[in-house]
């Protein structure tokens, strides 16, 4: 018993981080694609225009964390994240508009997966019915990681979007920017918080569970 209760779990952490790593760097190429053909060259003279994971894996927030969160301490809060794309908004036509359209790609493409999780994962339970747990992580996970970028604090990518709707100076945008997610980890796993997240994730999730189900039949 002992025996397949760790295989079964080594099974269901192994797909749960390959599905994180590869939504955590489709998010950052994202980006990375979105401001190279706004124009910033930067992405691309940094080697961050490429579906190539380890373009995108940061060793803590790609590997550490999220290996020890899963094998370590299974049952507790599940995250990660990639390695920041650098930007240069001042290579953009207009800065303003490049900025919000580039930061917006990352979470986008995560809603786009699981869009797509839908829509492929319908098609394909209707002749293999244990497609549904790979379908159902990868729609969720990809809908938890868009919702969580656009957290409206610095520096994740709500909070870009938040910095130029109050016309948020750099300087204090990186001030806050230092301090944020540590406070932010912490904050996600008090109860309250983690349960409004909860209910904002499964309330994005609602319309692509539909699809799948209207599509899968």
């Amino acid at each position: 018993m002992d025996t397949g209760f760790s295989l079964a779990a080594l099974r269901e952490g192994l797909m749960f981080y390959i599905v994180l790593i590869v939504s955590l760097c489709i998010h950052e190429w994202a980006h990375a694609f979105t401001a190279d053909r706004l124009g910033d060259d930067t992405p691309r003279r940094d080697g961050r225009v490429t579906l190539n994971p380890i373009a995108h894996m940061d060793l803590f927030g790609s590997v550490i964390f999220p290996l020890v969160c899963i094998f370590v301490i299974p049952g507790g809060f599940l995250f990660g994240w990639g390695k920041p794309v650098m930007i240069n908004p001042s290579n953009f036509a207009d800065r303003k508009r490049g900025d919000v359209i580039t930061t917006l790609a990352g979470p986008m493409s995560n809603l786009a997966l699981a869009l797509l999780a839908a829509v492929i994962g319908g098609i394909v339970f209707r002749s293999e019915p244990r497609a549904l747990e790979l379908v159902q992580l990868v729609l969720t996970l990809n809908v938890a990681l868009a919702v969580f970028n656009l957290i409206p604090l610095p520096p994740l990518d709500g909070g870009v979007l938040m910095r130029h709707a109050v016309g948020m100076s750099e300087e204090m945008f990186y001030n806050i920017s230092r301090w944020s997610m540590i406070v932010l980890l912490i904050a996600i796993n008090i109860p309250p918080i983690r349960q409004l997240l909860g209910m904002i994730m499964a309330i994005v999730s609602w319309p692509f569970a539909m699809l799948f189900q209207l599509v899968a039949g």
